[in-house]
């Protein structure tokens, strides 16, 4: 398996879980802390930790400590995952596409032949 592959299967094994895309919802308007994404989310705090390293390990999310505070973490959404994911959705949709338009003119190319002849 590639590498790409491999960061595409961990991107999809972290957007697994309905909380850890809820995060990845929150962190795509702001970073912010792992309380707050707690609250946020709904969660016990050590529950979004859990998530928060599953996000970590995933390269789907950063970890910042604070200037006014270096034990508190500020969490922010990486980019290049999501790059990654958005590409590997246009290819399997222009796939579907490609698919769909070859099945069209078969259709079309099928119903332009005479009545008793066999497409």
């Amino acid at each position: 398996m590639s590498d790409a592959a491999a960061d595409l299967d961990a991107t999809f094994a972290a957007l697994a879980d309905p909380a850890r895309r809820r995060a990845v919802e929150l962190l795509s308007v702001a970073p912010r802390r792992s309380g707050e994404l707690a609250t946020l989310v709904g969660v016990a705090p050590a529950t979004m930790s859990k998530h928060l390293r599953v996000l970590r390990e995933s390269g789907l999310v950063t970890q910042q400590s604070a200037d006014f505070d270096t034990r508190v973490r500020i969490y922010s959404l990486a980019a290049a995952p999501m790059g990654h994911l958005r590409r590997w959705l246009a290819d399997t949709e222009q796939g579907w596409v490609d698919q769909l338009g070859a099945f069209a003119e078969h259709l079309a190319a099928r119903d332009g032949h005479g009545a008793g002849e066999q497409p």
